[in-house]
C-alpha cells in the first residue's frame, strides 16, 4: 500500500469509558481510529460526552477503563515524566481560550513550549531567543502577530482563539485537540478559526479533532464526523454519509 505511511494511524482509542465520582457515565465503550492528516469533527448535545472525550485523550481527565494508544503508547497508562513527554505533540485549543489576561499575547503563546523546558526555565518563565521566534511566526500563522505585545485582556474573542491556536502550534504537535473552539464566536468568526485549524491540518498534515454544536460546520470542514450520544458513538463515518435525517436528529430532545 503506496500511502500507507502517509494515513499511519497516529490515536487509537479502545473501549474508553468514563464514569465520574457522581455516578454518572460520560462515555460509555467508545473506540474510534484516528490517522495522521485526519480533519475529525465531534459532534453531539451538551453532555454527550464531546468534552471529556478530549480530555481523556491527553489525561486531563482521568479514563476510568480502556485504552488511548497514541504513537504507540497506552496514554491512559503512563507515568507522570512520560505522559508529559507525550503531551508535548498533542496541542489542546480551549473553549474558553485558557489565557493569562495581564500577561502578553507573545507570553501566552510561549507558555505552548513549556513541555519542552526544564523545570527551572519554565519556573521563571525563561524562554530562548528561537522559541521567541518561533512565537512571532505561529501569530503570523494565525494573522495576528501585530498583536504581540497587546495584553491578552484587551483582545476579542477570535483575537483570543488565534492566540489559543498558536499557542498549540508552539508545541510543534501531531495532534491538536480542540474543544468547541467557536461557540462564542459569530458565524463568519467561527469560519474564520476553522479554516486556520483546516490550514494547519491541510499544510502540516496534523491530525485535528475537532468537538463542535453545527452540523452545517462538521460538513464543511471535516473529512470525518463522529457523533456521541449519551456517552456511545453513534457514527462514524463521512460527511456525505451523514445524512439529512440523521443530521436533524443530532439535537433533538
Amino acid at each position: 500500500m503506496p500511502n500507507a505511511q502517509k494515513h499511519s494511524v497516529l490515536l487509537k482509542v479502545e473501549q474508553l469509558s468514563k464514569t465520574f465520582p457522581s455516578g454518572v457515565s460520560a462515555l460509555n465503550s467508545v473506540s474510534f481510529e484516528v490517522r495522521q492528516g485526519d480533519f475529525i469533527v465531534v459532534l453531539g448535545k451538551s453532555g454527550s460526552g464531546k468534552s471529556t472525550l478530549l480530555r481523556c485523550v491527553n489525561r486531563l481527565v482521568e479514563p476510568t477503563s480502556g485504552k488511548i494508544v497514541f504513537q504507540e503508547q497506552d496514554v491512559a497508562k503512563l507515568p507522570p515524566k512520560f505522559l508529559r513527554q507525550a503531551r508535548r505533540k498533542i496541542g489542546f485549543v480551549f473553549q474558553d481560550y485558557n489565557l493569562v489576561n495581564r500577561s502578553s499575547v507573545i507570553s501566552n503563546v510561549l507558555s505552548g513550549r513549556l513541555g519542552y523546558t526544564n523545570s527551572l526555565a519554565s519556573l521563571i518563565n525563561h524562554f530562548s531567543d528561537e522559541d521567541k521566534l518561533r512565537a512571532l511566526e505561529n501569530l503570523g500563522r494565525v494573522d495576528i502577530a501585530q498583536k504581540a505585545y497587546d495584553r491578552a485582556d484587551t483582545l476579542s474573542g477570535g483575537q483570543r482563539q488565534r492566540v489559543g491556536v498558536a499557542r498549540a502550534l508552539m508545541q510543534e504537535p501531531v495532534l491538536i485537540l480542540a474543544d468547541e473552539p467557536v461557540s462564542s464566536l459569530d458565524p463568519s468568526l467561527a469560519r474564520s478559526i476553522l479554516g486556520i485549524l483546516k490550514k494547519i491540518n491541510e499544510n502540516d498534515k496534523t491530525a485535528i479533532i475537532c468537538n463542535l454544536h453545527q452540523p452545517e460546520l462538521a460538513k464543511e470542514f471535516a473529512n470525518r464526523i463522529l457523533v456521541l450520544e449519551e456517552g456511545q458513538l453513534v457514527f462514524d463515518g463521512t460527511p456525505d454519509e451523514l445524512g439529512e435525517s440523521f443530521n436533524e436528529g443530532i439535537y433533538k430532545n
